[in-house]
């Protein structure tokens, strides 16, 4: 509380004062706002390549083909064995006598089967796709050179 000498930091409004400051407050809080933009979206067309970074699209988080891959076979491999899982327990629980273990046969053998094929695919890998920018005359030798190095006195042996 202010000493009764010391001039107050807000002077005494009188009745009719603090009225018409309380309906200039309201105004300001209700008037629509300016007609500035506060965004800015530039429409010009980016090159096709240069140094320009990637941009994060929405959707999946960036990460490599692989990881891409692995994770839509895991996202399958979940939904799969929800559905197997789901379809055996309502089996179970509406015939009242289906034996546990047959139908764990029954039903596991699908999801085993996915999994032994998943396996497989593992060796079947699809080589790289690689991609040359090239600017003006170029000469391009693509030769495969197999080396190998044999013997105590190291003799190496180059083949294309």
């Amino acid at each position: 509380m202010p000493h009764p000498e010391q001039p107050s930091a807000f002077p005494a409004l009188t009745d009719t004062e603090a009225a018409a400051e309380a309906r200039r407050i309201i105004a300001d809080a209700y008037r629509p706002a300016p007609a500035t933009p506060t965004a800015y979206r530039d429409d010009t067309p980016v090159p096709a390549y240069g140094p320009t970074p990637p941009v994060v699209q929405p959707g999946r988080p960036p990460m490599s083909q692989g990881a891409t891959d692995a994770s839509a076979l895991m996202l399958a491999g979940g939904a799969t064995t929800a559905m197997v899982g789901g379809t055996a327990a309502v089996l179970m629980y509406f015939s009242q006598f289906a034996d546990p273990v047959v139908c764990g046969l029954v039903f596991g053998a699908p999801t085993a089967l996915v999994l032994a094929l998943a396996r497989l695919a593992q060796f079947a890998k699809r080589a790289p796709a690689v991609h040359h920018h090239y600017e003006g005359p170029v000469y391009q030798d693509q030769r495969n050179v197999h080396s190998t190095t044999r013997g105590v006195w190291a003799k190496t042996t180059n083949e294309q």
